[in-house]
Order: structure tokens, then sequence, then C-alpha cells
């Protein structure tokens, strides 16, 4: 399949095959296309939890309106953004960049400290809007890379990040949930995906200057 008939295919499954699971060859790539997901600065300042544990999905379901992709589901992407920023979290990224281009450390200080004034320059909301959308880059890879393989996935905000973070135990871990992802194998009771796929048309969604 190529990324344009992949894309064609692909639709917000809202019922899974429960008795269908993804191979792990098959979620190895997932991971792998999340990880690669372009981020701002390179920094990935997030965490992903992937829920398999049906006991999980069962307490997360009410926190998610009751919705059935959340237990119907193989597995349950559970995109988490830090909630704070901290130089911290930057030295550890400048020492990844030097360990893996065997960079010297120090020839990085520069770019450490744009990075640290950049952050420092935000306001909390600031900083938290705009670490949630790196998450949203991440998610965009994951549906992708599923549609690619033909797994199923919905993206969802429709759930309680409060309770998320509380039934995870997330605070403790100082990160929070900021969307989620199911994927699997659709249901063939799945009316949605039958409905032929609505876009605008690229004369009215684009505009060349």
């Amino acid at each position: 399949m190529n990324l344009i008939k992949s894309l064609e295919w692909r639709y917000a499954t809202k019922r899974f095959d429960a008795t269908k699971k993804v191979k792990q060859a098959d979620l190895e790539f997932l991971k792998e296309s999340v990880r690669l997901a372009a981020s701002s600065y390179g920094l990935q300042f997030y965490k992903v939890l992937i829920i398999e544990n049906q006991e999980i999905k069962e307490k997360l379901k009410p926190a998610s309106y009751d919705q059935s992709q959340i237990t119907e589901s193989s597995h349950l992407f559970v995109f988490c953004q830090f909630d704070k920023l901290t130089d911290e979290h930057v030295a550890d990224y400048i020492k990844l960049v030097a360990d893996t281009q065997n960079m010297n450390i120090n020839d990085l200080k520069g770019y450490s400290q744009l990075i640290k004034g950049s952050i420092a320059a935000k306001t909390n909301i600031e900083q938290e809007n705009w670490n949630a959308k790196q998450t949203y880059i991440a998610l965009g890879n994951l549906l992708a890379a599923a549609g690619e393989l033909q797994i199923d996935a919905c993206p969802m905000e429709g759930f309680e990040a409060a309770k998320y973070d509380e039934i995870l135990g997330l605070k403790e871990k100082g990160l929070k949930a900021t969307v989620i992802a199911a994927v699997g194998y659709r249901s063939p009771e799945d009316q949605t995906q039958f409905a032929k796929k609505v876009r605008k048309s690229k004369e009215d969604l684009f505009v060349t200057i």
C-alpha cells in the first residue's frame, strides 16, 4: 500500500474486533513510527503508554465516556506530556545528541542555552500547549503507520484526562495524558467503515501564494 492509499483506507474506527490482537512485530513498527516523529528541537518531551492489560482498559472505559474502543481495541496508546519542563530535561537531550552524534558536549552549550531560553520565555500555559502539540505530531505518525499495515486506529480526545492521570498514576511520574489512540482491527459490525470518506477538495483546502 502506498501512503495515499493507506490514508484513503483508514478511518476513525468505532468498533473493534476484540478477538484480534496486533502482532508484536507490527506493534514494534507502530512504536518505531512514533519514535521517529518530528518534534520541536527534537526534544520529544513526552512518553507514550501502551495499554494492553484488559483490566486497566476496563478501568479507563468509564473515564472515556464508556466508548467501546477502549476495551475492544488490541492496544490503547496514551500520549503523555511532561507536566513541567525543566533544565534537566534539556540536559538529558543534549547528552543524547552528543552521544548519538559523537560530539563533544561542550560544543553544544550554545544550542542548550538556546533551547532553555526558548522554553523559559514561555508562560506555563504556553509551555503546556506547546508540549501537547508535540504529542499530536507523534499521533499523526501512528495513524499513518497503522494505515500502512492495515491496522485500524481511532484517535480520541473524548476522555477525562485527570481521571486517566489518576488511574495510571501519571502525576507521580510527572506526566499528564493529552490524547489517546485505540488500535486493533475493525469489527464487521462497525458500519462506519462503509461510509464514504468526507474531506474538503484540494481547491477548497489549499491556497498557493
